[in-house]
């Protein structure tokens, strides 16, 4: 049992949750250590969304303000319906609600900035090794593999390696990744190829809801000349090799993305019609169901982040969630002691945690439900969809303040336990 705060960790996974896990343990003093199979010199496609929440968190690490003058910062996605009147809003920021407006940057950029924090702090980063499995957990630590055989020890080894996890096959056997039965289809596309209709305003990002379902369009550089444009359609689970299939061919993968292209107003006929072939991108959504446990029976190997609770990135929570876990479990560990022993802060940490990911996944199907096809919207019951509501309504997602909530945590613990030195 751990009852010191510990002196080796390794993480697996130097992707945008290791990387940030990394930076929250050196902050409190704790040593670690990254291993990552792809080289630095991989490049990471793609944008995401980057709410309060967690803008809090990188603003806290010091690199919002280096991250916001590289993204494209907004408020809201407006809704509009099949004849392009805006009907409701979603508030991905808020700067004088939420103390900070949402930022759309690519996923290069983030990795990027991360890395090159990650190296001034001189945080060691193994990368082209691939984890393998776990060699043995007990008292005095973990001892693991990698598949070119050799072998490296923690005191705490902890799972970032995404949805499709290795570290996971430890803690979950057999569980796996379990396909939502849709695919997103994007595109990257100049917001000069869109035919914007005069008279209508076209606040962008927007999610434009008709017969076909939602189509999706949201600026993804500095100055919004760049607009992901996208939607989601229903499509059989393929293996890697046939996901693999589908993104190689473009025609058939352009024909998929047209589907319904005559029941689309005239700004996505003009998108659909001026695809760039080769920014043409899937994203097929899985989660991650529900796990019992985020930590190994010995309480030395913990996952977090998509490898725990992978979420759809309708919310924009996907990266966000993962943020917050290892924001709060680096909080954690350099308080554990004999009266605060690692297994009854991760039991603790767990439990917190879900409870917040339980909230979040259920406002991400209320906003995946609001994409749907017309006829299959219809059917949904009161409340399966999302709406707007009272201002700050999103308060409990975006003004939290997790790290704090884990302090009043160790606070009340060392006050029951009669320790007043909490520090």
């Amino acid at each position: 049992m751990l009852t010191a705060p510990p002196k080796r960790v390794a993480i697996i996974g130097a992707g945008l949750s290791g990387l940030t896990l990394a930076l929250a343990l050196h902050r409190h003093g704790i040593a670690c250590t990254l291993y990552e199979l792809r080289r630095p010199s991989v490049s990471s496609s793609g944008a995401l969304m980057l709410s309060p929440n967690a803008l809090r968190i990188l603003d806290t690490l010091g690199l919002y303000g280096r991250l916001s003058a590289q993204g494209y910062n907004f408020e809201t996605i407006a809704y509009k319906n099949q004849a392009e009147v805006t009907t409701d809003r979603y508030y991905l920021g808020d700067e004088k609600t939420y103390g900070y407006k949402a930022l759309r940057v690519y996923r290069q950029t983030l990795l990027t900035e991360l890395r090159v924090m990650a190296k001034q702090l001189q945080i060691p980063i193994t990368y082209g090794v691939k984890f393998s499995h776990i060699i043995s957990e007990d008292d005095s630590g973990v001892s693991f593999a990698f598949t070119d055989g050799t072998v490296a020890s923690a005191d705490i080894l902890i799972g970032a390696d995404g949805i499709h996890s290795t570290v996971r096959k430890y803690i979950a056997p057999g569980v796996v990744p379990k396909y939502s039965g849709q695919v997103a289809i994007t595109c990257a596309i100049p917001i000069s190829k869109l035919e914007i209709p005069k008279g209508i305003e076209y606040e962008m990002p927007v999610a434009i809801h008709g017969k076909n379902g939602a189509f999706v369009m949201a600026p993804q550089n500095v100055d919004g000349s760049e607009v992901l444009a996208g939607t989601q359609r229903a499509y059989p689970e393929q293996d890697r090799a046939g996901w693999d299939a589908l993104l190689a061919d473009k025609d058939r993968l352009l024909a998929l993305f047209r589907t319904g292209i005559e029941d689309w107003p005239q700004i996505v006929k003009s998108a659909l019609n001026n695809v760039p072939i080769d920014s043409l991108a899937i994203w097929p959504y899985y989660v991650v169901p529900k796990l019992e446990r985020w930590f190994s029976s010995g309480k030395r190997v913990i996952i977090l982040g998509d490898a725990a609770h992978a979420i759809p990135p309708t919310a924009g929570q996907g990266a966000s969630q993962g943020f917050e876990d290892v924001f709060t479990l680096a909080a954690l560990l350099p308080h554990l002691s004999e009266k605060m022993p690692l297994n009854k802060a991760i039991t603790y940490w767990k439990h917190m945690r879900q409870e917040r990911v339980d909230k979040v996944i259920k406002l991400t199907l209320q906003l995946n439900n609001t994409r749907l096809p017309q006829a299959e919207r219809k059917k949904l019951e009161a409340g399966q969809t999302w709406v707007s509501g009272e201002s700050g309504q999103l308060a409990w997602l975006y003004n939290a303040k997790v790290e704090e909530d884990v302090q009043a945590w160790i606070i009340a613990l060392m006050l029951e336990s009669g320790y007043a030195n909490v520090g």
